[in-house]
């Protein structure tokens, strides 16, 4: 992994105070599956500040989960008529700002919901524009721009943790249709022999594994399962072994297609690091030459705000 002479800037989680708006800089918002992170980010030199982190429940109502961006977006102190940048995770339509989450087990109360106008409406000071972007294909902007993927000319990200995120960039546009990515560049709608890749590859499936493999209950969670792999316990060692290999073959083929010259892995499961690296190699020297570089986010907590920020700073 390369070392950058300039780290981004790390986020403070913790109640923010408003504050006048940065000269040229961008209020945005990165949403995951059980928090809101609000923050401004410079489009000069990409420094992150005013961070603020809370909980979203994605059980909540429409209502709920609106009131719940809304308050971490007024901690910034937007002045009205800003241009915002929002990281939302899929399904969802980023060109209309429409949510689209029937049946996928989280947000479910925003689906069919225009999230653009209710924020529009909703946001103490009206903004002049809002740019909505794919989480995962925010995470790797971010790394592209100030992480582990910089000087890349075409790129992929995975992310792992309660599922398989994806994304790919082309000099830093967003590739997501054509015959080079996988459909939507959404690797977790691949199969591997007959079977969802997130059957192979997720926390449930890691858990599930050392579950059936032991005879125990399906209770023991992805950090413990790593911790008992370090110690010497080869049934949880395999289970990540047997994941990880399945991604690389899944995943192998597609980047070789694509002509990626960087692989960037983030996500939770992505702390798990020395036991995924040599199978996740392992799988993807199978199907593909493998001749790109391979290395964790330098800022996987930064790297989704500051990808938010760019579509909304240069649009296309």
């Amino acid at each position: 992994m390369n070392t950058r002479s300039r780290p981004a800037g790390e986020p403070a989680v913790g109640r923010a105070t408003p504050k006048p708006r940065q000269p040229d800089a961008i209020p945005v918002l990165e949403v995951g599956g059980t928090h809101v992170t609000a923050a401004w980010v410079s489009p000069v030199d990409w420094h992150t500040s005013q961070v603020y982190r809370t909980e979203l429940r994605a059980e909540s109502t429409a209502a709920e989960l609106i009131e719940g961006l809304v308050a971490a977006a007024a901690t910034l102190g937007a002045e009205e008529g800003s241009t915002w940048g929002i990281a939302m995770p899929g399904p969802f339509d980023y060109t209309r700002g429409v949510a689209h989450y029937a049946g996928v087990g989280k947000f479910e109360g925003l689906n069919g919901v225009d999230v653009r106008s209710e924020l529009h409406q909703a946001l103490p000071h009206q903004p002049g524009s809002i740019t909505f972007i794919n989480d995962a294909s925010a995470f790797l902007s971010g790394e592209w721009l100030v992480g582990a993927a910089r000087g890349a000319t075409r790129c992929a990200a995975v992310t792992l943790g309660t599922g398989v995120g994806s994304a790919f960039l082309d000099k830093g546009t967003v590739v997501d249709s054509g015959p080079s990515v996988p459909p939507h560049a959404e690797v977790h709608l691949l199969d591997h022999a007959g079977r969802p890749l997130e059957d192979w590859v997720s926390r449930r499936a890691i858990r599930r594994a050392y579950a059936t493999a032991t005879g125990r209950p399906d209770d023991t969670d992805v950090k413990e399962i790593a911790d008992l792999a370090r110690s010497g316990d080869p049934t949880a060692r395999d289970a990540f072994t047997a994941a990880f290999t399945v991604l690389g073959e899944v995943l192998g083929p597609w980047l070789e297609t694509f002509g990626a010259d960087m692989l960037v892995i983030g996500g939770s499961i992505s702390r798990s690091w020395d036991l995924i690296e040599e199978p996740l190699r392992r799988g993807l020297s199978r199907h593909a030459s493998c001749h790109f570089a391979i290395g964790l986010a330098e800022h996987p907590e930064v790297a989704p705000l500051v990808g938010a920020a760019y579509p909304a700073a240069y649009p296309n």
